[in-house]
């Protein structure tokens, strides 16, 4: 190549590339990569480089990121180079975009405006660089912006640009289908375009719409066939021949759209029988290609309308892929044979010898291939041998998919399929055991059904000798030292069942057996549970039949020991199995009939039997129930009707933000009283930023002795009403403060709890056809030539089709989900009256506050009527009051009889759950309140309008922890 190196290349990049390729390692090749990336970031920030040494170091940048290293630094040159008027250059520049660049990258936007001049450029050559990488980086949004372009270019005089532009077209179509829908006629058009390139490209795009519509293709059947044509008769240039097939390529794509076209249509697929056996007849089988383009006549002749000598055609055509040495060719038979044997199955039999031989071949694909197509070709003759050979197989792989695979199959022929019951029960107890958990649960629940519906047969002889063979089987089973828990689980379902439902095996048998299952798989809690419901139905059957039961030690242990369990599921079953076991024979068989696994149970999932309660209830005054979703614990209180009409407010208690209060009942204090306090609507709520410290009675009345009640409203900022001075710094004693933060916090919320992987080379000269293989041919494709199937299996005529497994039963969380519906929801007590017992109540006796009791849970309650007065006085609740500012003048109001007429009278607690020291030692005193004090405070506080209607919600919530 010269010192200058080959291709207009230096030598030190013909040096890099020799370096790379003669590297033995991959650290080795690294440290060659690493040290160019440095040489390169070094130079390519030359502002004076020539071009083409640019050209070269974006070339090398290539390599780079080909091997696998970040370039990202060169990005941007490749992208300047895109605007070259240098053809050489501009073609490199585009070639290193395509490759860097992906279309969601924020280099494409600088690149737009180039490919838009590009297109129209008169060097076909640039607009072809353009097309590339348009089909490349052009992402949905910029589609627009080269469309009118690409479509201006179809009718371009070069082909290739008119192949490229179908390309770039077609590439739309995949991402935005939406942006060229209508321009699908132009792939139409250029079906007919003078080019076999032009027209080859075009294939691809329709193809992908036939597939997605074939009806509206149906006319261009007549040209596909007759393109088909002139291409298997050498038409086209010998350019277009690959290793002396013609045009194979192209007959491969037409073959695919044929195929598509001619399904399920005898008219259309008429118009192609000739030319389809034109190509089996001149089709050169000695090589690849032609193998491939065979492969494909034999897709579509499976496809369209059957043809005799078509099909006749392809059989030929597998039979020299069958016998063939090679395993790409056996493999590629056995597919075709698969899909014809839909169409004729007795093509099967002309290859039985070939189909053992690919079953017995080392080539683990070949075999699998072949176990696909046994599974097609299985009827009631061969279904033994097929299945049998099958779960061989199975149990030599280790790879758990296929295994997986392989057994859901042997169920499913075993289903279809089964000679004998026999048979049935035998076969699934061996795909249990030996692909263990890999089977799907469904495969177990089918199973249950099965043995409880019957072979769909009205029967009942035959439906019993099944579950006496399946009782028979599992009971030998049980000897085995590990079984997997799924098929633990059928064995235990159907002891229980069917156990002892036909006499030959006693009760204590059975239920010993079951015990022995639940203590050997002690932590396998699915596995006990079905052990303890198998128990209780062997007893409750004895019990109806009248029959004494006598628990063996073994089962009163494991009773006792699922009763103290850890597991409320293995704890109720207990409980259950205990209650059954002391009712009288009536009731158990009331409760537990026999073989009734197969009954529909209706389930009233709305409980409407309790409408009927649940109106009662209201009417009496019950809150009606809540959904679950609606609530949202102790802030969504306001959604619960309010039923105290006759409150002393003139406010309702509300908390949606941004609405104004409605007044809902006239106050008793008089207007006038209203005024002066200014206790008004405002038509945006001041909500509480921070949480506030709350203002309680000074410790200094507890120390003194003194009874008399003094609210500390200094400094407190008013949140309702018109605000009247700024507020300011609130101040309290340190005993206070030690009073609210030692408080018992109680959290009000009524929130929900929140519910997972030798090849073989060797060639065989002649199938060697021994005694052995002919009797294994003669089971597999020996009788009938029909598929036989029996009819649907899994599902009893004369029963019920349940899908109910076990004995259905009502469970208990539906009972108390109706039990929550009917028990009213009680609200907590009045938190802010401080009512006395000698003063007497006009408000109605039922208050809604009074309801939150149950949810504030609080610690400290009244012991008895004798001390109510005392516990009264001691127990104190925060200073809400200390939340206002200095209360204007006036608001004393001289007629208390009509206000302290208002007061309530619930028992009195703390507020916030706990007891201060203060209240400890006041209690254990006894001392009694000032009455006159007292009635002072209450007059006080209903005066200034706190009551629990005109509460903030922000500091409801803070109040309640």
């Amino acid at each position: 190549m010269g010192s200058q190196g080959g291709f207009y290349q230096s030598k030190e990049f013909l040096d890099l590339v020799k370096s790379i390729g003669e590297a033995r390692s991959k650290a080795e090749e690294d440290r060659i990569v690493l040290g160019e990336i440095e040489t390169l970031k070094r130079r390519i920030s030359d502002p004076d480089i020539p071009k083409f040494k640019m050209k070269e170091y974006i070339i090398r940048l290539v390599y780079v990121e080909m091997l696998g290293h970040d370039a990202s630094f060169g990005y941007i040159h490749a992208v300047k180079m895109t605007h070259d008027d240098s053809l050489l250059v501009k073609r490199t520049g585009y070639l290193a975009v395509t490759l860097f660049l992906n279309e969601d990258h924020d280099l494409i936007i600088l690149i737009v405006n180039t490919i838009q001049k590009d297109l129209k450029s008169d060097n076909y050559l640039v607009v072809c660089a353009a097309l590339n990488a348009v089909c490349r980086l052009i992402n949905e949004e910029t589609i627009p912006a080269v469309l009118p372009q690409v479509v201006e270019l179809l009718a371009h005089p070069k082909e290739a640009v008119r192949k490229k532009a179908i390309m770039a077209l077609h590439r739309f179509y995949q991402k935005s289908p939406s942006s060229v829908s209508h321009l699908v006629s132009n792939f139409r058009k250029r079906l007919c375009d003078n080019d076999p390139g032009v027209m080859g490209a075009t294939l691809c795009p329709l193809f992908e719409l036939i597939t997605i519509d074939v009806s509206s293709y149906k006319d261009l059947v007549i040209s596909f066939v007759s393109i088909l044509k002139q291409v298997a008769e050498r038409r086209l240039p010998k350019a277009y021949d690959y290793h002396q097939m013609p045009a194979p390529f192209i007959q491969i794509k037409l073959l695919k759209i044929l195929a598509l076209l001619g399904s399920g249509d005898k008219q259309a697929s008429e118009n192609m029988y000739t030319v389809v056996g034109d190509i089996f007849r001149k089709c050169d089988s000695s090589s690849n290609i032609g193998n491939a383009v065979l492969y494909e006549c034999i897709c579509c002749v499976s496809s369209i309308y059957p043809n005799p000598k078509l099909l006749e055609s392809a059989a030929d055509a597998i039979s020299r892929f069958l016998k063939s040495d090679s395993h790409n060719l056996k493999y590629m038979g056995i597919d075709a044979l698969g899909r014809l044997i839909k169409i004729s199955p007795e093509i099967a039999e002309q290859h039985q010898l070939a189909v053992i031989d690919c079953l017995e071949d080392p080539d683990d694909t070949l075999k699998r291939k072949t176990f696909e197509l046994l599974y097609k070709m299985t009827k009631s003759t061969n279904v033994e041998v097929i299945v049998d050979r099958m779960i061989d197989y199975m149990i030599s792989i280790n790879d758990n998919h296929y295994k997986t695979e392989i057994a859901s199959r042997c169920v499913e022929l075993a289903e279809q399929f089964a000679p004998s019951n026999q048979w049935f029960i035998l076969t699934m107890n061996k795909v249990f055991e030996h692909a263990g958990d890999l089977v799907n649960i469904k495969v177990a629940h089918n199973l249950m059904r099965l043995i409880a519906e019957g072979f769909g047969e009205d029967d009942d002889t035959a439906d019993s000798q099944l579950r006496s063979s399946a009782v028979d089987s599992y009971l030998h089973i049980l000897g085995e030292p590990k079984l997997p828990s799924v098929f633990l689980q059928v064995i235990c379902w159907v002891l229980g069942e069917y156990g002892t439902a036909d006499g030959k095996y006693s009760a204590s048998l059975v239920t010993g057996k079951l015990c022995d299952v639940a203590e050997a798989y002690s932590n396998d809690e699915t596995v006990k549970a079905y052990a303890v419901t198998a128990l209780m139905k062997i007893y409750a059957f004895e019990i109806a039949a009248g029959r004494k039961v006598d628990m063996l030690p073994e089962c009163q242990s494991l009773m006792e020991e699922f009763l103290a369990s850890h597991s409320t599921d293995l704890q109720q079953r207990a409980y259950e199995l205990q209650a059954v076991i002391g009712l009288d024979a009536h009731a158990v068989e009331s409760i537990m009939p026999s073989d009734a696994s197969c009954e529909d149970i209706e389930v009233d999932k709305a409980l409407s039997f309790l409408n009927g309660y649940i109106q009662d209830s209201i009417e009496k005054g019950a809150q009606p129930y809540i959904p679950e979703s609606e609530r949202s614990g102790m802030l969504n209180i306001s959604k619960f009707r309010n039923q105290d009409h006759h409150e002393a407010s003139s406010h309702g208690l509300r908390f949606e933000a941004y609405e104004l209060p409605k007044q809902t009942v006239q106050s008793k204090i008089p207007p006038a009283s209203l005024a002066s306090t200014e206790l008004v609507p405002v038509p945006e709520p001041v909500y509480v930023r921070e949480s506030y410290p709350t203002t309680t009675v000074s410790s200094a009345s507890s120390d003194a002795g003194s009874t008399e009640l003094k609210l500390r409203l200094d400094g407190v900022q008013k949140k309702w009403g018109r605000q009247t001075h700024s507020p300011a710094t609130s101040t309290s004693s340190s005993t206070s403060q030690k009073t609210v933060n030692g408080a018992t916090q109680v959290d009000g919320s009524n929130t929900s709890n929140s519910r997972t992987r030798e090849t073989y080379d060797s060639r065989k000269q002649q199938v060697e056809i021994t005694p052995e293989k002919q009797k294994l041919a003669a089971s597999l494709f020996g009788g009938s030539s029909k598929t036989e199937k029996k009819p649907a299996t899994g599902h009893k005529i004369s029963k019920s089709s349940s899908h109910m497994v076990e004995k259905s039963h009502v469970p208990k969380s539906s009972m108390e989900v109706a039990s929550e519906k009917k028990v009213p929801f009680q609200q907590p007590p009045d938190l802010l009256d401080f009512g006395e017992p000698t003063v007497q109540s006009n408000a109605p006796s039922v208050d809604p506050f009074k309801e939150l009791e149950d949810l504030l849970e609080p610690t400290t309650q009244v012991a008895s009527a004798e001390n109510h007065g005392s516990t009264a006085a001691a127990t104190k609740s925060p200073d809400i009051m200390g939340l206002y500012k200095e209360t204007p003048a006036g608001i004393h109001n001289k007629d208390d009889s009509d206000i302290l007429s208002g007061l309530s009278n619930p028992p009195v607690t703390n507020m916030l759950g706990g007891t201060t020291k203060t209240q400890v030692a006041q209690s254990s005193k006894g001392r009694r309140p000032n009455l006159k004090d007292s009635l002072q405070k209450d007059t006080l506080v209903r005066q200034m309008g706190v009551t629990p209607s005109s509460l903030n919600p922000i500091l409801f919530k803070d109040l309640l922890g």
